[in-house]
């Protein structure tokens, strides 16, 4: 476990690979953690890939530099501070990858910062990007059940569940999402060591409200969220994952975010693998990321 002052942050990773490998930044989302990464890790740094896990804001050891920051979990947030790991780190250009949480973050990136991005692996919902403007319109009744978990946290009931049995909400979370994994209570418990950040809950809470646009967010991430409220196409070489069992995000058959990519795009629905992707089909990630390098 390393760290480095990055941002508003200090943010713990987790390092693999050789140092003067191609840098690939690994994210995680929401309710999981870095660990998610670790046979990824194995077999792209036997590929040579220098491979940076980061914890998100509110996960493990990540911690505020400052008591006065506002504890956002709104998606520019989530954004900047991949940026600012980039630049604390003096990446260039890197492979990124992420689901969830981590997949939004690696998505922004891709689009506003294309520059710094050779290739994007993107789970679940391929264009991660939240249209907060639309966030009041309703889905099919089907897709609104899926979404209970946001709108428990909208509540004080469910803020209060998150705090006092976050582990027994968050078990049942990795179980519906990921209803094929057969995961024990040791890989659990490896990742929920994370969800005891003494800034997890605010952050979740924040997050979960502030994307039906329900409460402000950072204003000094106000500038990043008006670009994002233009859902900003994604020009960087991408290859798009879905576990066909995913119990949040399951794939439709019609690629609804092709729209969103210029660049080389491709979508593999991989069979036997739920909400974390990376952890529950690791083989599967670890190809799209060395097929992206391969392709350069």
């Amino acid at each position: 476990m390393k760290t480095v002052a990055a941002g508003s942050l200090e943010i713990a990773y987790i390092e693999a690979g050789p140092a003067d490998g191609p840098a690939t930044v690994l994210l995680h989302g929401f309710p999981y953690d870095g660990h998610a990464y670790d046979a990824v890790c194995e077999t792209l740094a036997s590929a040579d890939h220098c491979c940076i896990v980061p914890f998100l804001r509110g996960f493990g050891a990540t911690r505020f530099l400052s008591a006065e920051t506002p504890r956002s979990g709104e998606q520019s947030a989530l954004g900047a501070d991949l940026l600012a790991l980039l630049d604390a780190l003096s990446i260039e250009k890197a492979y990124l990858g992420g689901y969830d949480w981590g997949g939004r973050a690696a998505c922004i990136v891709s689009a506003l910062w294309p520059e710094r991005v050779l290739g994007l692996v993107s789970c679940g919902q391929g264009y991660n990007i939240q249209n907060i403007a639309q966030a009041g319109t309703p889905a099919a009744p089907e897709e609104e059940a899926r979404y209970w978990y946001q709108y428990y946290f909208h509540s004080e009931r469910g803020r209060r569940a998150l705090q006092e049995n976050r582990q027994g909400l968050c078990t049942f979370i990795w179980k519906l999402w990921s209803p094929t994994w057969g995961f024990d209570a040791a890989t659990f418990d490896r990742s929920a060591a994370a969800f005891d950040n003494p800034d997890f809950v605010e952050i979740v809470i924040h997050s979960y409200r502030h994307r039906f646009g329900g409460i402000p967010g950072d204003p000094a991430l106000a500038g990043i969220e008006a670009r994002l409220a233009r859902q900003p196409d994604i020009t960087v070489p991408t290859i798009v994952l879905m576990g066909a069992d995913d119990g949040v995000d399951p794939p439709s058959p019609v690629d609804h975010d092709r729209r969103h990519f210029t660049a080389s795009y491709e979508r593999r629905i991989v069979p036997g693998a739920g909400h974390n992707l990376p952890q529950e089909k690791p083989d599967a990630f670890a190809q799209a990321v060395l097929d992206l390098s391969r392709r350069r």
